[in-house]
């Protein structure tokens, strides 16, 4: 497992093995439609994304860690620059987290996926064949 590796695939919403195809059905997470839906396998290599039901109870940990991060970097921001007032502070916080839930939501569980998939680029065959046998 690679930071480098990690990172590209969660950016780019690439399968964390292959780096081939998509994690998530459409690229824009703020798509109504489809922008939070997963597909079940990678297309190039087969990875299964959901390996058990509950899988991704793990991803929630990730979110939480990057909401944080979030607002502790524009806590910092304000301490140090914007000098706003408390409750300014709290609802734009409120708003940022909000509005930027559906791309957290989508990069930690892919991280979340990467943190157990070691990237293969030369991987041959499929994963849902081991699981038919």
């Amino acid at each position: 497992m690679s930071i480098g590796h990690i990172f590209y695939s969660t950016f780019a919403n690439k399968c964390p093995r292959c780096h081939a195809a998509k994690v998530f059905e459409n690229n824009n997470p703020y798509s109504f439609k489809n922008g939070l839906t997963m597909f079940k396998h990678c297309a190039s290599c087969g990875l299964k994304y959901e390996r058990e039901v509950g899988y991704f109870y793990g991803s929630f940990y990730v979110s939480y860690a990057l909401q944080t991060a979030l607002v502790t970097l524009f806590y910092l921001l304000n301490i140090y620059w914007l000098k706003m007032d408390s409750l300014t502070l709290v609802f734009i916080i409120i708003g940022l987290a909000v509005g930027l839930f559906p791309i957290t939501f989508r990069w930690s569980r892919i991280m979340w996926i990467a943190f157990f998939t070691k990237y293969e680029p030369d991987y041959k065959g499929h994963a849902w064949e081991d699981e038919k046998k």
